[in-house]
């Protein structure tokens, strides 16, 4: 009798020591699937089981692509301010559960909202703000013209009836991956800052003409007098001292200056003014 109880507590013991293994093994390959699903939110990264929604275009990249808002961000229907006039305005909204950006055509871009409040903004709808890297990829493609806008181009020299004006209202004014008015109009909070002149440990150029970007899609060679067509004469503006929050792509009467290769890092993070409004990626 006493070795079948014996018998009876080793099966057991090895029955526990299995399960024990199984569920360790199902934890485990859980944290990984979360893991990837989390690594999928940075910078390029995709899910694939979550495809863009109809708001958001897709954007491929080297690391499986991302989404990105097809239109610049404006204040949602059941926002207190649809066209926020102020900062308080933004933070009003900002603190309503529920106000929420859209990316709507034929909207007025949400304005006088900081890089600070542009990220919140985003992260409220699950999403954040593009890096640099990311945007340049989304606003490849748009037609960067050097003169003789009319209002089917994008807005860079008052060439729309309003400034800003709506939404998609430049009809031919949308990238390789269908965003709209990446270039003119508002300029568009992107995330990171410059410190001190350098953008993450690395000097920058003095501000000019954009004549060479490196991988992050920061100007790494600029020329004071003269423009290179291979970047559009876009332009490159910059303080070098404090934080300064980055945008880019130019606004309503930057004319030629205004691109895909444009990046303004002359703002404090806390900054908000009439000609820089934002977007959001997935």
């Amino acid at each position: 009798m006493s070795k079948i109880l014996d018998l009876k507590k080793k099966k057991s013991s090895n029955i526990k020591i299995i399960m024990t293994v199984v569920i360790s093994v199902v934890i485990t390959t859980v944290s990984i699937k979360a893991g990837d699903n989390f690594l999928g939110q940075k910078e390029g990264g995709f899910n694939a089981d979550e495809p863009c929604s109809s708001e958001m275009v897709f954007v491929p990249s080297p690391l499986g692509g991302f989404c990105i808002d097809k239109y610049e961000a404006s204040a949602g229907e059941k926002c207190s301010y649809i066209e926020p006039a102020n900062q308080i305005e933004t933070r009003t909204n900002l603190d309503s559960p529920e106000c929420n950006p859209d990316s709507k055509e034929g909207k007025i871009p949400w304005r006088f909202i900081s890089q600070n409040q542009a990220a919140r903004a985003c992260a409220k709808v699950g999403k954040r703000l593009a890096t640099n890297k990311e945007w340049l990829a989304a606003a490849l493609g748009t037609p960067d013209s050097l003169g003789s806008w009319t209002e089917n181009d994008c807005h860079v020299a008052s060439n729309w009836m309003e400034q800003p004006g709506s939404t998609g209202y430049g009809k031919v004014c949308v990238s390789s991956s269908g965003a709209f008015d990446m270039i003119g109009n508002v300029w568009e909070w992107v995330a990171g800052t410059v410190k001190e002149g350098q953008f993450e440990g690395s000097d920058l150029p003095m501000d000019g003409y954009v004549i060479g970007v490196d991988d992050h899609a920061i100007p790494v060679k600029t020329n004071k007098l003269h423009g290179d067509e291979n970047y559009y004469n876009d332009y490159f503006w910059l303080k070098t001292k404090g934080t300064r929050a980055l945008a880019r792509g130019g606004y309503w009467n930057n004319k030629e200056e205004a691109g895909q290769y444009a990046l303004y890092a002359v703002s404090e993070p806390t900054f908000a003014g009439t000609g820089i409004g934002f977007r959001c990626v997935r």
